[in-house]
Order: structure tokens, then sequence, then C-alpha cells
């Protein structure tokens, strides 16, 4: 783990996130017929690097390769003063896990939320990511809630 560097995405980065972006949202099923539309893509490459906005991208790098990207989130809450981190996206190569990068990205979210006055970092996944959960109950407290959608 000692070869692998989180830091902040940077514009020059996007050839290399991008195959990542793209393996995530395959990953949830958000591939051909159902991809996301190609300005929500550019949209979100453009909203991090953008002050305004509360999102922020970090990327896992190893020898120079970007091999993982962490997405995050600040917002109000209703029940705390301080703002709280949604870690929206979180993604490592398939031949590189297992070797500690979404750990190292994980706690990279915790370390920028904290830099920033957040007072949590909270996340959700799909019951079926096995792998994922395996980690995710390492790192955080899995609170038994249950997520409702409804597309407007």
């Amino acid at each position: 783990m000692h070869s692998i560097l989180v830091r902040p995405v940077a514009q020059d980065d996007h050839a290399a996130w991008r195959p990542l972006w793209d393996g995530y949202n395959a990953f949830y099923g958000r591939q051909g017929e159902t991809a996301l539309a190609e300005h929500i893509t550019q949209t979100t490459w453009r909203r991090f690097f953008d002050p305004g906005e509360p999102m922020f991208a970090l990327v896992a790098q190893e020898q120079g390769e970007v091999v993982g990207l962490a997405h995050g989130l600040f917002h109000r809450s209703m029940t705390r003063i301080e703002p709280v981190c949604y870690l929206s996206d979180l993604y490592t190569l398939e031949s590189k896990r297992g070797r500690g990068i979404g750990r190292l990205l994980i706690e990279a979210v915790y370390d920028q939320a904290k830099a920033a006055g957040a007072s949590r970092v909270y996340w959700q996944t799909h019951e079926s990511n096995a792998a994922g959960r395996m980690l995710y109950d390492k790192l955080a407290k899995h609170l038994g809630f249950i997520v409702y959608t409804k597309e407007l």
C-alpha cells in the first residue's frame, strides 16, 4: 500500500479517470442502453473543479497509473450543525482489488471531510456488493437503513 498515492483529481487526469468512472457505472448497471448521458458525465467532471460546488474527487495512483477513484459531496443535515459528507462513488480497477486501495480512498475521504469540518461520512452500496461490504464493515458502522427512491 505504501506505493499508492491518493490525491485530488487534476484536470489532466480525465483520460485516466474516465475508464474508472465508466467501470463504476457499469458495475451498477449503467451501461449500454442504460448508460449515463454524456452530458451528465461531462457536467460531473466540470463540477469537481468548480469552487462553488460542494463536490470533490480523489484518485488513487500507483506508479503513475490512476487505479481508483472516490467522489464525495458535502451537504447540510437536519440532525447536526456541521456539514456531512456523502461518499457517492468508490471504485478501483478490478485487477487492483484486494490490495488496500479502497481502504486508502475511504480514509482519504475521511481526511477530506475532517478538513472541511464535516462531522460524519456516510455512503450506500448495493446489497449484492459482498466484497465491498466486507471492507465497509471494517471502516464504518452499518445502521440498518434501507434506501427508497422515486424518479421525478
